[in-house]
C-alpha cells in the first residue's frame, strides 16, 4: 500500500502542474482578448488640409480694333458717317467687372483732330450734364459722339439705357445702338457694368457717329480726323 501511494503522489503533482499551467494559459488568453480591442483599435487621428488657390482672371478676350468710319462727308454740304468696334471680356470674378472709356485730347478741346491741319472743326457731341442724351441732337457745328450696346443688355451701363420715349440713364431701360449718345471725355466714363462672371466671354459694341450739317460753323477743313480712345477693365 505504501508503494502504491508513493507512486500516486508524483502523478497527482504532475496533474496539478498541468492543470495549473492550463489555468495560467487560459487566464493569459482571457486577459489578451479582454484588452486587445483597446490596443488594436486605439484612435489616434491627425486631420490635415489640402489647399489650392485659384487666381482671378479678368481680361479682354477680344480687343477693340481700330475704326474706319463708313460714309463720305462733304465739307460744305455735310453728311453723316458711322463706325463701330466690338470687344469681349472673359472673367472668373463672381462680382463681375466694369469697363470705362477715356479719350485723349493731347492739349486740344475736342477728341477728333485733323491729322495734318490739327483742325478741331468736328466738335465733341453736346450731351447733358455729362450723361448720354436721347437721340443725336442736331447742331450748327459738326459733331462726334458714341454709344454702346451689349449682347447681354444688362451688361450695358445704365447711362446708355433709355425709357423708350425721351430720356436716357433709365434704370432697367432699353438699349439701342441709335438712341443714347455720349460726348467723348478725357475722364473715364463707365460703359459696361457686369455683375457676374463671364466664363465664356461677354461681348459689347461701341458705336461712333460723325455728323456734319450743311454749312457747318465753324467750317470743316478738308482733312482726315482722328480720335484716340482707351478702354480700362476693372474687376468689381
Amino acid at each position: 500500500m505504501k508503494l502504491i501511494k508513493s507512486m500516486q503522489q508524483p502523478r497527482e503533482a504532475a496533474l496539478y502542474a498541468v492543470i495549473a499551467s492550463m489555468t495560467i494559459v487560459s487566464l493569459v488568453f482571457a486577459m489578451f482578448f479582454m484588452f486587445e480591442p483597446q490596443i488594436g483599435h486605439a484612435v489616434d487621428s491627425n486631420p490635415f488640409r489640402i489647399r489650392q488657390t485659384i487666381t482671378d482672371e479678368t481680361a479682354f478676350l477680344v480687343q477693340p480694333s481700330n475704326v474706319t468710319m463708313s460714309g463720305s462727308i462733304a465739307g460744305v454740304t455735310g453728311g453723316e458717317a458711322n463706325g463701330s468696334t466690338t470687344f469681349s471680356v472673359i472673367s472668373n470674378n463672381a462680382l463681375g467687372y466694369t469697363i470705362s472709356i477715356a479719350y485723349q485730347n493731347n492739349g486740344t478741346q475736342n477728341a477728333m483732330v485733323g491729322d495734318t491741319t490739327a483742325s478741331e472743326a468736328i466738335r465733341d457731341f453736346g450731351d447733358t450734364a455729362n450723361e448720354p442724351s436721347y437721340n443725336f441732337t442736331a447742331s450748327t457745328a459738326a459733331q462726334f459722339g458714341y454709344t454702346v450696346t451689349s449682347v447681354i443688355p444688362g451688361d450695358t451701363e445704365q447711362s446708355f439705357l433709355d425709357n423708350g420715349t425721351n430720356a436716357c440713364n433709365s434704370p432697367g431701360g432699353n438699349q439701342s445702338a441709335t438712341t443714347c449718345w455720349k460726348a467723348p471725355t478725357t475722364s473715364a466714363f463707365t460703359i459696361v457694368d457686369r455683375g457676374s462672371a463671364a466664363a465664356t466671354g461677354a461681348t459689347s459694341t461701341i458705336y461712333f457717329k460723325v455728323v456734319v450739317p450743311s454749312g457747318a460753323a465753324p467750317a470743316v477743313t478738308a482733312d482726315t480726323y482722328t480720335a484716340t480712345a482707351t478702354l480700362t477693365l476693372l474687376v468689381n
